[in-house]
């Protein structure tokens, strides 16, 4: 199966945070499935690098180069996704996270997240 994490849970997961669910690593470490990462997640680690270093210490660049050293693909944003957001309730706000959603449902794929008010929008989100 593939999965894409939410940009936290890459966060989590890159920093050693105890917040990170015994369930992601071992979908990191599993053989049978496939873990993505967004290039959205790697712009918005940008954005919030430049306006507030110290909130957030990973600057995209040191990111990536954590994700080509661990087992873990590098979803590209298609036109496809940035019309599929156009479809989506406005159950939240968040552009990057309604981004990820759009992602997830388009190609399908199972989108993991600790973001409950993400859960609602496809039966294909994880709360982990």
């Amino acid at each position: 199966m593939k999965y894409l994490l939410d940009t936290h849970l890459v966060l989590w997961g890159l920093t050693g945070d105890k917040r990170l669910p015994d369930v992601v690593v071992r979908l990191m470490q599993s053989a049978n499935d496939r873990v993505f990462v967004s290039m959205a997640s790697v712009w918005e680690v940008a954005i919030k690098h430049k306006k507030h270093p110290k909130e957030m210490p990973i600057s995209s660049n040191d990111l990536l180069q954590c994700l080509r050293t661990f087992r873990t693909g590098i979803l590209p944003i298609k036109l496809e996704h940035i019309v599929a957001t156009e479809t989506l309730p406005d159950k939240h706000k968040d552009p990057f996270d309604r981004l990820l959603i759009a992602q997830a449902v388009s190609e399908p794929m199972r989108f993991l997240t600790h973001d409950e008010k993400l859960v609602p929008y496809s039966e294909l989100i994880e709360w982990v």
